[in-house]
């Protein structure tokens, strides 16, 4: 976490020692290949075996350098969550409140690894998020959906639209929309109906445990100046 001109802004854990990770495995497969040039004989398995893991380094690496450097910011107006595909945004108006989604597991709970969001306008909301990152997050938070869909689904009776979200969605407001944006709005409208929350942020774009980062978003909620200036003066 870093802070600076008035806001917070949040690293990812997958994120981190992108750089790092991608040269060791660089170096590691240079040294390797000058090694086996200037020996006489043929590569050994072994040879081989650390070769593959440099190549597998350099690959984790570039990934680890694709994504924003931040992924979440903090500041007295709005709460915004970078991807490598864009950017969605909740208004501080529009934020209700956060916690950990959680769905009923027996006579216990099964609770994600993920923050959960509320907000108070979903047309607010979907009229500042692009086509690009709604599919993209539609995509990669469908596993963390379906968590809660088979805990609700555990008779096989599972709704169609909890399954595959319709291209078609109107607001509460009226508004309509098509295409990828009615997708996601259709996602976080069951979301909403079966953990109570809107939008999930995973663990792995947070620098902190989730309870932590839940309970920091609420209390920005309640008082966002305050809040923005006590962590930023720390």
């Amino acid at each position: 976490m870093d802070k600076f001109n008035g806001v917070i802004k949040y690293r990812a854990q997958g994120a981190r020692n992108g750089i790092e990770i991608l040269i060791v495995g660089a170096i590691g497969l240079v040294f390797i290949m000058l090694f086996n040039l200037l020996r006489p004989g043929e590569i050994s398995i072994l040879e081989i075996f650390l070769v593959s893991l440099c190549i597998v380094a350099v690959f984790i690496g570039f990934l680890k350098t694709q994504e924003p450097y931040y992924s979440l910011l903090l500041s007295k107006s709005e709460l915004i969550y970078y991807h490598k595909y864009g950017s969605w945004s909740v208004s501080h108006s529009n934020f209700r409140q956060s916690g950990i989604p959680k769905v009923e597991d027996g006579l216990d709970y099964l609770e994600l690894n993920a923050v959960g969001v509320k907000i108070n306008d979903i047309d607010e909301f979907l009229e500042n998020i692009a086509p690009r990152i709604a599919g993209k997050l539609l995509i990669e938070q469908r596993n963390l959906f379906m968590q809660v869909v088979q805990k609700h689904c555990k008779g096989g009776n599972c709704p169609s639209e909890w399954l595959m979200e319709d291209t078609q969605y109107t607001s509460p407001q009226g508004i309509g929309y098509n295409g990828l944006i009615a997708m996601f709005a259709n996602r976080a409208k069951n979301l909403q109906l079966l953990t109570g929350f809107d939008l999930i942020l995973p663990a792995s774009v947070l620098d902190k445990d989730i309870w932590e980062f839940s309970a920091n978003l609420n209390k920005w909620k309640r008082e966002p100046c305050q809040f923005i200036a006590s962590h930023i003066n720390n």
